[in-house]
């Protein structure tokens, strides 16, 4: 089988490194599918730095970003990451992390100050208002935890310029997407709210 270290969406390049995810999340794609929007996401080999950089186009403007987000969480692949998004940085592109912001927890410590380098935007999944409902949701590695460092992660990233922002999707109700605004403006991000893609 053949593996997508890159895939077109929407005008962007988006690039999958790995499946590994330290959450488990029960509405994710990957629970049964191995394709998103026709493009076959599940990895039998991680590829290297190389391999992807292999991949860019050579008219970098071809695509409005150029997107870590793939089958699995992308800090945990952070050194062959960092790599890709300093040459594209260096070709003039615009980057963004889509990550649930566990980067942190998984690296054992502050990313933040390597992301600043080479990161323009970071999408953190906030996905719910609280600890208990969030482990339940995404089922994280480190349990209740996760919820507080995805916070602390984001403000970090935030206070070194980078542009921040966290997502919630739509079917979480009204209430808790209240909540989820009031969350993240204590940690001086903004909220955005995607609509639940139930068949992609």
């Amino acid at each position: 089988m053949e593996n997508t270290y890159t895939y077109e969406l929407d005008g962007n390049l988006y690039i999958n490194l790995t499946n590994r995810c330290t959450n488990d999340c029960t509405f994710c794609v990957r629970n049964g599918k191995d394709s998103y929007f026709g493009h076959k996401l599940r990895l039998t080999k991680e590829p290297s730095a190389k391999d992807v950089i292999d991949l860019l186009p050579e008219d970098i403007s071809k695509y409005k970003e150029y997107v870590f987000c793939g089958f699995g969480e992308p800090t945990c692949k952070l050194d062959i990451m960092l790599q890709i998004a300093k040459e594209l940085k260096r070709r003039g592109a615009t980057t963004r992390l889509n990550t649930n912001g566990q980067g942190d927890l998984y690296n054992k410590r502050d990313i933040s100050p390597d992301l600043a380098q080479c990161i323009d935007k970071i999408n953190v999944s906030l996905n719910d208002c609280n600890a208990e409902d969030y482990a339940a949701l995404c089922r994280p590695a480190y349990g209740k935890e996760a919820f507080e460092a995805l916070q602390t992660f984001a403000k970090r990233c935030a206070a070194r310029k980078i542009d921040v922002w966290f997502s919630v999707v739509d079917c979480i109700g009204t209430e808790k997407i209240e909540k989820c605004r009031q969350i993240a403006k204590e940690c001086g991000v903004a909220l955005r709210v995607r609509e639940f893609i139930e068949n992609s």
